[in-house]
């Protein structure tokens, strides 16, 4: 087998300069690189008590929720997949000719 290489004419190669981007006057430098400059101003995501007490609530119902709708979900799966392994266990029982496949319940008394 021969090895085909793909052959690219010089003139579609091209290299494009690029220009170190200019910091601003008076910026810190660190290790020859230049630091965007630092905001220590956090005021701006601070809330107030009575704020923040009604977000949590709001969270913890929606995690209530959450949790209660991925428990159902568990649950209806589970069921779901034992009633279609009974269903099939049934369905095999009658299709090799057998006739006591129904499982009967009986009264315990």
């Amino acid at each position: 087998m021969k090895n085909h290489r793909l052959s690219i004419p010089d003139d579609d190669h091209r290299v494009v300069p690029f220009r170190p981007r200019t910091p601003p006057a008076g910026a810190p430098v660190a290790h020859g690189r230049h630091l965007p400059p630092v905001q220590n101003d956090l005021s701006r995501y601070e809330r107030s008590r009575e704020e923040s007490q009604d977000e949590f609530r709001h969270r913890m119902l929606t995690n209530i929720a959450a949790l209660t709708f991925t428990v159902a979900l568990t649950v209806v799966g589970f069921w779901l997949a034992t009633s279609i392994a009974d269903l099939r266990k049934t369905q095999d029982c009658v299709l090799m000719g057998r006739r006591d496949c129904a499982q009967i319940a009986t009264p315990q008394g």
